[in-house]
């Protein structure tokens, strides 16, 4: 069954961006909110204290682990929020290339912020995420 996200490109702005620039959801559709996934581990210890990348590659395997709970896989989501606490780009790149490889060709409209702190001790990543499913 084709799932419910169309993703939108835009010929008229920058194909210098590495996801699309919107996306819709047939009204027929189940929307999704997930709070924001965060790189803890299952006894809610803070997962790989100072990296980057598997902070935002834990918060990704909870984000599918939330995804999942709902009936929903990265494929259904239509867009994301990545937050990195840094003020450096080097830093919020480091979490992108993960963000983005693990949504391959998915590549959903997202947003991502540099911020000053988040809500955990020594953490890093967050990744907020809304999808959309057709049930049958």
């Amino acid at each position: 069954m084709p799932g419910a996200v169309t993703l939108i490109r835009s010929a008229s702005l920058s194909d210098v961006a590495q996801y699309a620039y919107a996306a819709t959801a047939p009204a027929e559709s189940r929307l999704i909110f997930l709070a924001g996934a965060c790189p803890l581990n299952e006894d809610g210890s803070t997962a790989a204290i100072g990296d980057y990348a598997d902070q935002a590659a834990k918060a990704i395997e909870n984000l599918q682990t939330a995804l999942a709970d709902a009936g929903a896989s990265l494929q259904d989501v239509i867009s994301t929020r990545v937050l990195v606490a840094s003020t450096r780009q080097e830093d919020l790149g480091a979490a992108w290339k993960i963000v983005r490889e693990s949504f391959g060709e998915h590549d959903v409209p997202s947003t991502l912020m540099g911020v000053t702190v988040l809500g955990y001790a020594d953490q890093l990543v967050e990744i907020e995420a809304v999808a959309a499913v057709l049930d049958s």
